[in-house]
């Protein structure tokens, strides 16, 4: 498991070097305001707080709104007030296109955010956290999903992470709304009969999936709260469930699937694989997460390293202390 990060009250020191690192999810946000000497690992002074800063699901100025709700709370959990930081990583879901990086880019320059910024999903951060050179796949299954590769020589390259609409496979998401489709095939009469069902409707409050339809087509019902309900689909596994058995198979499977893809195309399929896993779902679904390796195991994959990873903003820091010897 990668180290669980604690606030330090460092001495000042003119010499040290601010920086932040920013993990902005489908759900919420995390900024950490740190210190660095460019020797020794950087000391932390605040971790702030925010809503969901994926850009796809929320749009980019509600992303930038959580963004700077979250580096606020940092600064004044460190007890210092605002300023530009000699460097930073914002790792947001969502920001992988061009497009996308350079709104993010142009607010931080607006807002003086930092003298060097660098925007990447919020996959890299994963990989830099377990493995400080860089180089593994790091595999995220939270509310979306998404894998990540980068070789020894800088090579990157992705898998997934195409959006609730037509892609993350194996995310809370994806559990969900199949958790829900499976409820409502039951209820039609036109599929098996499942615990999911009544599991909805207790969660929805309502008597029948159709009293549902307002509230899970209202605008306001984003992803994250549909992605909420997937942890009951897990306890209606452990329990037996076939449906949902089935649905949690399927997920493990895809999520295996992006792993193998990322080492076929880092073309290392015949040597041993360093792998970090992050995200709620991979987090805290020990027999999920074990399922995935299995998977792995079983297409003749060698797991030499296989790492936890539930703070991803300390791999937001580790790019961003980085950033201070460039040039």
């Amino acid at each position: 498991m990668a180290g669980t990060m604690t606030k330090k009250n460092p001495p000042l020191d003119s010499q040290n070097k601010l920086i932040l690192g920013v993990d902005g999810g489908g759900s919420k946000t995390i900024a950490c305001l740190a210190e660095s000497d460019l020797t020794n690992p950087p000391t932390v002074l605040g971790i702030g707080h925010g809503g969901p800063s994926n850009c796809r699901s929320v749009g980019i100025q509600q992303a930038i709104t959580h963004l700077k709700q979250a580096i606020a709370a940092a600064f004044q959990n460190a007890d210092r007030q605002p300023t530009e930081v000699a460097s930073a990583c914002l790792a947001l879901a969502g920001a992988d296109r061009t497009i996308e990086k350079e709104q993010f880019q142009q607010w931080a320059k607006q807002a003086k955010l930092a003298e060097k910024v660098a925007v990447n999903n919020d996959a890299l951060p994963v990989v830099y956290a377990a493995f400080p050179d860089g180089a593994g796949i790091g595999l995220i299954a939270g509310t979306g999903s998404l894998a990540i590769g980068r070789n020894e020589d800088g090579s990157l390259y992705r898998c997934g992470g195409w959006g609730g609409l037509f892609g993350d496979e194996g995310s809370g998401y994806s559990i969900a709304i199949a958790a829900l489709r499976a409820a409502a095939w039951d209820e039609d009469g036109r599929g098996p009969s499942t615990v999911l069902r009544q599991n909805w409707l207790q969660r929805l409050n309502v008597k029948t999936l159709n009293e549902a339809i307002p509230k899970l087509y209202a605008t306001e019902t984003d992803r994250a709260e549909i992605a909420a309900f997937a942890p009951l689909v897990f306890q209606a596994a452990e329990t037996g469930d076939s449906i949902a058995c089935e649905i949690i198979e399927e997920a493990a499977s895809q999520l295996a699937s992006l792993v193998t893809t990322l080492q076929r195309k880092l073309q290392t399929s015949s040597s041993p694989l360093r792998l970090a896993l992050s995200g709620g779902i991979l987090n805290n679904q020990a027999r999920f997460t074990n399922r995935i390796l299995e998977i792995l195991r079983q297409q003749n994959h060698c797991l030499i390293e296989t790492v936890i990873v539930r703070e991803p903003v300390q791999g937001a820091i580790n790019i961003a202390t980085g950033q201070l010897s460039l040039r």
